[in-house]
């Protein structure tokens, strides 16, 4: 069983200017920043991007944070097939879950809406359910913090 995560993002831009933004570390990194995390890193080499961050635990649910701890290490990879196309996933070190699916870019016009298609997964009986839709929400907020970022950059 599993938990889906669809979300859309549209900016006032093509899918070249779109894709070039997503390849900026500096980007990437301003995400990182005014997401709030404690402590984030950004690789990008060529077709793949690594973000790797550090969030507090303090405000989810003691029965989340019991699974996770203080603090939740969030791995996220983008393997890029294509200029306007990538497999997704999120990894959270020693924990069991995961979220894995695809970005893709569309240009209608003088807008590109991209779009996050995920399945998140956290095999822990009874709790799982509730924990993946916690993680659905986290990442929700955290691409709506990327897609504010976003305008602002593009503008």
């Amino acid at each position: 069983m599993s938990t889906k995560l669809t979300k859309q993002l549209t900016y006032d831009a093509s899918a070249e200017a779109v894709a070039a933004m997503l390849d900026d570390p500096a980007f990437r990194e301003e995400v990182l920043a005014r997401q709030k995390v404690a402590r984030g890193s950004v690789q990008i080499d060529g077709d793949h991007v690594r973000i790797e961050q550090v969030r507090s635990a303090a405000d989810i649910p003691s029965f989340a944070r019991k699974f996770v701890g203080e603090e939740i290490v969030i791995v996220q990879t983008e393997t890029w097939t294509s200029p306007t196309g990538a497999d997704v996933e999120l990894a959270i070190p020693g924990k069991p879950g995961e979220a894995r699916g695809t970005l893709v870019l569309r240009e209608s016009g003088s807008t590109t809406t991209e779009s996050i298609d995920l399945d998140i997964s956290v095999r822990i009986p009874l709790v799982g359910g509730k924990i993946e839709a916690m993680v659905a929400g986290m990442f929700s907020d955290a691409l709506d913090v990327e897609h504010r970022v976003g305008t602002e950059w593009l503008a």
